[in-house]
């Protein structure tokens, strides 16, 4: 038995489009892991293609959900609310472990004071 013969059909192609949009968004993100030069590049795309492609998945999830159970269905805001938490502290975790390391090294790579104060305020 499937529960998608169920749906009706605006709601299949919304959310099969939302989830493609969704999962397009985060390979994008994945790439550009992949192509960027250095590593304070690199933590940009995969952070924002997981953000925006969550958001794009989730939704979709949460109207074939709600369609098919003919309730709203907010499991995914719980979802979305600690990916959207979780994924910014990451990035300035791993950044600013990033910039101990390449400081106390003397590398070349780290970029200058005033970018990374721009981008990570202190505390």
């Amino acid at each position: 038995m499937n529960a998608a013969g169920d749906l009706p059909t605006w709601a299949t192609l919304l959310t099969s489009l939302l989830v493609l949009v969704g999962a397009a968004v985060t390979l994008i993100g994945s790439l550009g892991l992949l192509r960027l030069g250095n590593f304070y590049a690199r933590v940009h795309a995969p952070t924002l293609g997981t953000t925006l492609g969550m958001a794009s998945i989730l939704v979709g999830s949460a109207l074939y959900f709600s369609v098919l159970e003919s309730r709203p269905v907010v499991h995914e805001i719980l979802i979305a609310v600690f990916v959207t938490l979780t994924t910014p502290v990451t990035l300035m975790l791993l950044v600013r472990a990033a910039l101990y390391r390449d400081r106390t090294e003397g590398s070349t790579e780290v970029p200058a004071a005033e970018v990374v104060e721009d981008l990570i305020p202190p505390g």
